[in-house]
């Protein structure tokens, strides 16, 4: 459904060590300049609370390191969520199959 790349999981398990146990939540909102936008979010609770929520991907030991919803995971299978730090920033980055276009900041996209 999702995949997700070593350094990015590194990321999540760093900002786990900080904020204490939790998961990164990727939603698709409607907006941005492309039609669709991605919201990241790191949540501090190891209890998933919305019933449409899907855990798309377990740590090692089996809690949810990175959760979505169903509405979103329409726009987001087949995705790979990439963790990338250059001179710009650092952020999470979906390389996602399913967009026809997007905008130059990448956090945008549109789809037929």
């Amino acid at each position: 459904m999702i995949s997700i790349t070593q350094e990015a999981m590194n990321k999540i398990n760093i900002i786990r060590s900080d904020k204490g146990k939790g998961f990164l939540r990727i939603s698709v909102d409607g907006g941005g300049c492309s039609g669709f936008s991605y919201s990241f979010q790191f949540e501090n609770t190891k209890i998933i609370k919305q019933k449409d929520d899907i855990i798309a991907i377990k740590d090692i030991d089996g809690n949810p390191a990175l959760v979505t919803d169903k509405a979103s995971m329409n726009y987001l299978t087949g995705s790979k969520v990439h963790w990338k730090e250059d001179l710009s920033g650092a952020a999470f980055v979906i390389d996602n199959p399913n967009a026809t276009s997007s905008c130059g900041c990448g956090t945008s996209f549109s789809v037929i």
